[in-house]
């Protein structure tokens, strides 16, 4: 029961979370007083960018911005204004720094600190890293499931469930793929895959986790479960990508879903007898404390290290524990079907 309440508390918290339209930072006006001088004049105190420099009809001089700087160079896409965003930011957080004040989020972001024109280095580390261990995890699903354990006279696996995974691998990698691009870049179309991508693999996450909770087996029972909850799920993606990117509701049903698979998974860790329940037990409770990551944000450590920066970097050891429940539970259920089979 402590842990539903635990849990219960949680969604609470993150139900009471407004939605995040305007930052102190973009409020203060030494910054907005920077900004318009750095589109007039294209400097932020000595330091200039030479595609803010306008001709007097209003195009670029020497051309684009895009085309003024190499081609190793031009994926990040840096435009005047989100140039003079960071310099003004950084120029503004150094003053407040020195009056002795916390740093104040700008636009809905903290102040970050650009490496070689990536937005949020060490989250994309991270990322990268979790990339590799769920496609590490993926791949050794396969390898065990087609080349170590016993198969079907008709090549299948006796595992009831491998499709499933297979669909939640190939969505976590995508998941994965575009946070690290979207933390190296953040513009509308990379922040709308991320988020979209998220919401689909944390609502596949809620289906599988009562498809194998309840053992559904029957291939009708499972379209009649999943079909209400894929149905919501497009719906939510289909509003954040054509009609209004809601960062308060797409947090508050992000939560709802992983709080909802934990309870599930917790549910059936208690009463199952599972033989490696323990790893189910330590990610339920990992997963719970990273989410806390999310709702109590913090600005970032010398600009680099923030709460979602420490999120993703619980992500890493957590899915390699998850893969290990998860070859673990295949394993399982081929031996068990295997002894009822003689």
């Amino acid at each position: 029961m402590a842990i539903r309440h635990w849990i219960a508390l949680l969604v609470t918290l993150s139900l009471l979370l407004p939605a995040i339209h305007a930052s102190d930072g973009d409020a203060d006006p030494v910054y907005r007083a920077c900004m318009e001088h750095c589109e007039k004049t294209g400097c932020v105190g000595d330091k200039c960018f030479q595609h803010c420099k306008f001709t007097s009809d209003g195009k670029p001089i020497d051309g684009p911005w895009y085309m003024q700087e190499p081609l190793y160079l031009r994926w990040k896409q840096w435009d005047c204004r989100s140039d003079c965003r960071y310099n003004c930011m950084l120029t503004r957080e150094e003053e407040r720094g020195k009056g002795g004040d916390k740093p104040v989020k700008y636009h809905g972001k903290w102040p970050f600190r650009r490496v070689y024109g990536i937005q949020e280095p060490v989250t994309v580390a991270f990322s990268a890293l979790s990339l590799a261990v769920q496609f590490h995890g993926w791949l050794s699903f396969f390898i065990l499931l087609y080349y170590k354990l016993p198969l079907r006279p008709d090549k299948k696996t006796y595992y009831e469930y491998t499709g499933l995974w297979h669909i939640y691998g190939l969505l976590a990698m995508n998941s994965w793929f575009w946070s690290v691009v979207f933390h190296c870049r953040d513009v509308e179309f990379t922040e709308k895959l991320d988020y979209s991508s998220a919401v689909a693999l944390l609502g596949f996450n809620f289906i599988l986790a009562i498809m194998r909770a309840c053992n559904i087996r029957d291939e009708a029972a499972r379209v009649m479960v999943a079909a209400p909850f894929v149905a919501f799920v497009t719906t939510h993606i289909l509003y954040l990508n054509f009609y209004r990117l809601d960062y308060g509701l797409n947090m508050k049903v992000s939560v709802a879903m992983g709080v909802a698979q934990l309870l599930i998974w917790a549910v059936w860790a208690g009463v199952n007898h599972h033989p490696s329940r323990w790893k189910l037990w330590v990610v339920v409770v990992g997963g719970g404390l990273a989410m806390l990551l999310e709702i109590y944000d913090f600005p970032p450590y010398r600009g680099f290290v923030d709460a979602h920066a420490l999120y993703h970097a619980t992500s890493v050891p957590l899915t390699y524990l998850w893969w290990s429940f998860i070859r673990d539970d295949a394993e399982f259920r081929t031996s068990t079907l295997l002894k009822k089979a003689k």
